[in-house]
């Protein structure tokens, strides 16, 4: 098969198409010859060799494909949404998604919403496992005390995971705020859902914040920078407040103030999915297929895919990921027709 590897760590230029023998399927897992695999920040950080695969997984990168079945043993447990051979799943996998075939863990396979593309189905599970685990599993976004909606913060709304958290927010009908770095990808937030999208680069999030929530500031705020903007979000956290951690853009070190934690009873906390058990992604899976899954197939919530490139040119796709101009997901194609040869 023809697989994009890492020849070294470095830029965009170490990515390069060559040839990997076909997986063979492990107990629990089926054979998936791929026909899109997305694009995802931590692609580039295992290029650039800041973020390891762990023991026994595939050393290509790619977190998530969609795909047609075409191996493994589908009877048992790990088979919750009934697939079969020949069906299309898209899916959530620990490494080895930029490839002509993956095997991946049965458990972490989704069917493939109605009306979607493999393209479209492709951009799904890194990011919706990634909103739903941190925001509604570890963030509890819920009900406040009396009853009424929670308020949401989507720091980099217009990024891959940004467009799925404010849509998801929004179809369960909490208020969402979001930031972004220009005109254009705020008024892509507010398209997509915000209540009002935050422009970092020309207002101060924690002022906005609190004039929108008469002061009162916002329940949970999902964040990928990190570094000096975690006392800020303290600021901007309601009492009772979680700030929830998914990436570290802007740095691993920030000055607390821990008496306004402990006065304020606030919560920090934090996870990267990839180390996560397959137990623990096929709950994420079936709250995914049971929640999230109908809304799709609704149209309440769309993929938001920005750029697709033939997977032969994964070094641009991954430049553009780094430029950061892109507005939601970027896709890698695989099939025959994308000059693989």
């Amino acid at each position: 098969m023809k697989a994009v590897e890492i020849t070294e760590f470095g830029g965009p230029e170490v990515l390069a198409l060559t040839d990997r023998p076909i997986p063979e399927p492990k107990a629990g897992e089926v054979l998936i010859k791929v026909a899109a695999s997305g694009v995802n920040r931590p692609d580039v950080l295992q290029r650039k060799g800041s973020y390891a695969p762990r023991l026994g997984v595939s050393d290509l990168p790619g977190l998530e494909l969609a795909g047609e079945i075409v191996k493994g043993e589908l009877a048992g447990k790990h088979n919750p949404f009934g697939l079969k051979l020949g069906d299309r799943v898209c899916a959530l996998t620990a490494g080895g998604g930029y490839a002509q075939y993956a095997s991946v863990p049965l458990a972490q396979c989704l069917p493939v919403p109605a009306g979607l593309t493999d393209i479209e189905a492709a951009s799904l599970p890194e990011t919706f496992f990634t909103v739903w685990s941190n925001i509604f599993d570890r963030a509890q976004l819920g009900e406040g005390e009396g009853g009424e909606h929670e308020t949401l913060l989507v720091q980099g709304g217009s990024s891959g995971i940004g467009v799925a958290a404010i849509q998801i927010a929004h179809a369960f009908g909490f208020r969402v705020f979001a930031t972004a770095g220009s005109v254009e990808k705020c008024r892509a937030c507010e398209q997509l859902g915000a209540e009002r999208a935050i422009n970092y680069r020309s207002e101060d999030f924690v002022e906005v914040v609190k004039s929108l929530t008469n002061d009162r500031g916002v329940d949970v705020i999902l964040d990928m920078v990190g570094g000096g903007y975690v006392p800020r979000e303290l600021s901007a956290l309601a009492d009772g407040g979680r700030l929830v951690l998914i990436a570290l853009l802007g740095g691993a070190k920030a000055d607390l103030n821990l008496g306004e934690i402990l006065r304020r009873r606030l919560t920090v906390t934090g996870s990267t999915l990839r180390p996560r058990s397959v137990d623990f992604k096929a709950k994420i899976a079936a709250q995914l297929k049971a929640k999230v899954w109908p809304h799709i197939e609704a149209g309440r919530i769309k993929p938001v895919v920005y750029r697709v490139f033939p997977a032969a040119q994964a070094k641009d796709a991954h430049a553009l990921m780094e430029s950061s101009e892109h507005i939601g997901k970027i896709v890698l194609d695989w099939t025959d027709e994308a000059g693989l040869g």
